[in-house]
């Protein structure tokens, strides 16, 4: 296999990598609170090849002497894009919208007896009840995980209540059914400083991976701040940020370089199949 054959193909590897990637954010437009990822494309190894070069003929040249011949490209890294979605009111309580972005809703779920939390932006929450108290409900998303709240335990609703309401202070308070209201427990969200680092967990979710491994300490990648009324909007959600005729084009001008990339390894082997049928 020559050369012009190895960086065809390598190239179109990383290329299917890329419309996976669009295709995934195509597929979650109407996911709520989806955050699109971006790929980004590197040079893989070159060489330079040099001739012995006439000096006579080379007056004028403004390209360097030789040839590079590279190895195709590879995608760099594939970025989380915390660009806001829209905000789109819903009219149920239950329903929050994040404001600001790399802000997260911290969500806690049990799995064969081990619980376990994540960060999300979905912001659908519905009730249910309370596996530890039998007569109280409790908030949960639509896969069943709890809500927690700023000291990291699940809210705790009475059965009679006619209302729930987010206060200024990002207080989540019920309404009962005599008129006196009960503080249900602060709604919190994580801040996160390197959103980087996170790691897909399914779901519109996200976990943060082991720090002391990576060598960063907690306070320098998130934080616990209050769902205030300047960072959550109660009965709206957000929606994804994917612009559908944005990745619509990238997706065409990606199928384009692929068909490039095809054409190209079909005309190498082309040419070989020349020089093998050429007889003395």
């Amino acid at each position: 296999m020559n050369l012009s054959m190895i960086s065809a193909s390598v190239t179109m590897g990383q290329l299917q990598r890329k419309m996976d990637t669009l295709s995934h954010n195509m597929a979650n437009s109407n996911t709520t609170g989806f955050k699109r990822r971006e790929a980004t494309f590197s040079d893989l190894l070159f060489q330079q090849v040099n001739n012995n070069t006439d000096t006579r003929y080379e007056t004028g040249r403004l390209t360097p002497n030789g040839i590079r011949v590279g190895a195709g490209a590879k995608i760099a890294q594939t970025a989380l894009r915390m660009e806001q979605g829209a905000i789109m009111q819903t009219g149920r309580e239950l329903d929050f919208a994040i404001a600001e972005r790399d802000h997260f809703f911290e969500v806690e779920s049990v799995e064969n007896g081990q619980a376990t939390s994540y960060l999300t932006r979905d912001g659908s929450f519905y009730l249910s009840e309370d596996p530890q108290n039998p007569n109280a409900l409790t908030i949960v998303n639509a896969k069943g995980d709890f809500l927690l709240d700023g000291g990291g335990n699940r809210f705790t609703l009475p059965m009679n209540f006619s209302e729930i309401k987010l206060s200024a202070t990002g207080e989540l308070e019920a309404i009962l059914n005599d008129g006196t209201t009960q503080d249900l427990g602060q709604l919190q969200l994580i801040r996160v400083l390197k959103p980087h680092l996170l790691e897909a967990a399914g779901d519109s979710g996200f976990k943060i991976p082991d720090l002391a491994g990576l060598g960063f300490a907690e306070a320098d990648v998130f934080e616990q701040v209050a769902g205030d009324e300047g960072r959550l909007i109660q009965s709206s959600l957000e929606a994804s940020n994917v612009n559908i005729g944005q990745e619509m084009t990238e997706l065409v001008n990606t199928q384009r370089h692929y068909q490039f990339n095809a054409r190209a390894l079909s005309m190498a082997d082309e040419m070989n199949g020349l020089i093998n049928g050429i007889r003395r």
